[in-house]
């Protein structure tokens, strides 16, 4: 075998796309099918032993599906190349799989050709998205994020507070409640009121009647 044979490991528990995978990038000079795991579980193991340049991986698995089995096998093997290969563009598959370290995603409607180009692109650090996922990708990472509410900056404690002066609470309750002193209380609801963007005690608690910060 030569040094520049790109060693691959299939995982799909389908035994029929495993051999029609198997025979056609056996055809390949530069490919070797080193492989050929029917679950997650055993695409790990299978992957340390051989340790492949690529790994083809399924997504649709009994027991450990795909998504899970790449976020393993790269925490054990980071240098591997992982092409997911389905018959899914489920954004529900997309997103955690390319989180977990996806390399390239390709359908199983991928000509031959296709698959053995991708292979080669993977271990040149090249990665191949098939069209749908590309643009699915490229449309979510267009979306315009949502600015974040006033009162998601409010820490843990001024929040407490928030709700405590909400339902009426002078600085000294909210002291003896929350066991703190009343000047620490103070710099909390002067730190409320900078962050929420109001004037007083009486807007804060409006807003957090209206943000349903409280009851």
């Amino acid at each position: 075998m030569e040094e520049t044979t790109i060693k691959v490991l299939l995982v799909d528990d389908h035994e029929m796309v495993r051999i029609g995978l198997a025979a056609v990038l056996g055809t390949e000079d530069d490919i070797e099918v080193v492989g050929e795991a029917s679950s997650g579980q055993e695409g790990i193991r299978l992957a340390l032993e051989y340790r492949p340049d690529v790994v083809l991986m399924d997504l649709v698995m009994e027991g450990m599906d795909g998504i899970e089995t790449t976020r393993r096998l790269l925490e054990q093997h980071p240098d591997c190349k992982v092409i997911v290969l389905t018959s899914f563009i489920d954004d529900e598959k997309i997103y955690p799989v390319i989180e977990a370290g996806a390399f390239s995603y390709l359908l199983k409607t991928s000509r031959a050709a296709e698959i053995a180009q991708a292979i080669r692109s993977a271990v040149k650090g090249q990665s191949v998205l098939e069209s749908q996922v590309a643009s699915k990708l490229m449309n979510r990472f267009r979306q315009p994020k949502q600015a974040a509410m006033p009162h998601e900056e409010l820490t843990d404690r001024e929040m407490e507070v928030l709700r405590l002066i909400a339902s009426g609470k002078s600085n000294q309750d909210v002291a003896d409640e929350l066991f703190i002193g009343v000047k620490t209380v103070k710099f909390h609801v002067t730190n409320i009121l900078a962050k929420l963007g109001v004037e007083d005690r009486t807007q804060a608690a409006i807003y957090a009647f209206k943000q349903g910060l409280v009851e």
